[in-house]
């Protein structure tokens, strides 16, 4: 059955609880737009944060709160000399290229054949470069032996035309030419001039002197640096070639030996100094003495462009001496030393000398004759080549003077076969 007082109650309780459920939505609308206000000016404060942060008030007192690590990298202020631009303009977006490094020679040619003479090395590094040498016997280009001609001169080459015309006509991949001179040339070069910037870096030199041997060796040095050099000639101004090019070409690459003049006699021993020498383990038996004026091949000059133990003796010796005149028993000596089995014991550069004077006898214009030629030539006979005996003693000769160039100019188209 059913409780009628009950049901009567319930329908009397829903308007009530209708009325306060009104009640409870109407106060929660404005909290909603409140919290949705509140969110919208939140999101809006977080877009604007970091120029809120970068404000002058702020940054300082937020700087000394952020780690340093996450600091945003600031822009420094223009000076006042600067235009005031913000924010700064944004680099091209095409980047400068950098600039090319200067271009070097580069493969084997660049090495085996330098262009020029002129370089800034010290002797100690130009000896040390000079002093290398290939281990591998067979050369991996076509390999022309050249002749290297070092003319050590003072201040002039006064028989250079004649040299011009022994020359002219041959390619320089033959020979190339090597000039120490200091001071240097009084005067320019022609650019036409086969001695046209072939002036090596040079120091002074004394007659008699450790200073020219350092000069020889600087010039071996040097034409060393070209691998196609295989023989080395020292000559001075005062010497002149006595054949034509091709037959001094030829007698040089086409022998077996070097030609340095060492022999061992009483005037040469006069000169040893055992005290000096000694210490150095050079004996009065190994003293030689001979021409200053040499041609060698590669390894000897090599060896002498190497020389480290027995130089400074000699060097030492000359200190405060004048005239100690190692330039005639340095090398033939070292040659002595070395044991040097490739050499001929003779010079190819003919002087004539004259009983008790310290220099050759200098050959002036009245004594150029065909005579002359012929005896300097043959010189004193008796004279080997390749281990077989030769006709051809010498093929340089000194000393001449300036007054000699005319009539050897003259002379050389029908004697020397060159002008």
């Amino acid at each position: 059955m059913f409780d009628t007082d009950q049901i009567a109650t319930n329908n009397m309780n829903k308007p009530m609880a209708a009325t306060h459920s009104g009640s409870s939505l109407l106060k929660a609308v404005p909290m909603l737009l409140l919290f949705s206000s509140g969110f919208i000016l939140g999101m809006i404060s977080i877009a604007n944060f970091p120029k809120f942060y970068e404000s002058p008030f702020l940054s300082p007192m937020l700087h000394s709160l952020v780690p340093s690590s996450s600091r945003p990298i600031m822009q420094p202020s223009p000076s006042p000399e600067t235009p005031c631009v913000w924010p700064p303009p944004l680099p091209s977006s095409t980047p400068t290229p950098a600039p090319s490094p200067p271009s070097t020679p580069t493969g084997l040619m660049g090495f085996l054949a330098p262009s020029g003479v002129t370089h800034n090395m010290t002797d100690e590094e130009l000896l040390w470069r000079a002093s290398m040498a290939p281990r591998v016997s067979r050369a991996p280009y076509s390999r022309v032996p050249k002749v290297a001609f070092l003319f050590l001169v003072r201040a002039k080459l006064p028989l250079r035309l004649l040299w011009e015309k022994f020359f002219a006509g041959h390619g320089k991949e033959l020979y190339s030419i090597y000039v120490h001179s200091d001071p240097p040339f009084a005067a320019s070069l022609p650019t036409d001039s086969v001695f046209y910037g072939r002036m090596i870096p040079s120091q002074r030199t004394t007659w008699g002197d450790a200073n020219l041997v350092e000069a020889e060796r600087r010039l071996l040095a040097n034409a060393l640096l070209d691998l196609s050099n295989e023989r080395f000639a020292l000559l001075s101004e005062s010497c002149i070639p006595i054949f034509d090019f091709p037959t001094v070409y030829a007698h040089l690459t086409g022998s077996n030996d070097s030609f340095v003049d060492c022999f061992d006699n009483a005037g040469a021993r006069a000169r040893y100094r055992p005290a000096l020498f000694a210490p150095h383990n050079i004996t009065a038996a190994q003293w030689r003495k001979g021409s200053q004026f040499f041609e060698m091949d590669r390894a000897l000059a090599v060896e002498v462009v190497s020389d480290e133990r027995y130089f400074p003796a000699f060097r030492d010796s000359c200190a405060g001496r004048r005239g100690c005149l190692i330039d005639e028993h340095y090398i033939p000596t070292l040659v002595s030393l070395l044991r040097w089995r490739r050499n001929a014991n003779r010079t190819l550069t003919y002087t004539e000398w004259r009983p008790r004077r310290p220099h050759p006898r200098s050959h002036g214009a009245r004594d150029v004759t065909e005579e002359l030629f012929g005896k300097m030539r043959g010189g004193a006979g008796n004279c080997s080549y390749n281990g077989k005996a030769s006709d051809v003693c010498f093929v340089f000769a000194r000393k001449f003077s300036p007054d000699a160039l005319a009539p050897l100019l003259e002379l050389a188209p029908k004697v020397i076969g060159f002008g």
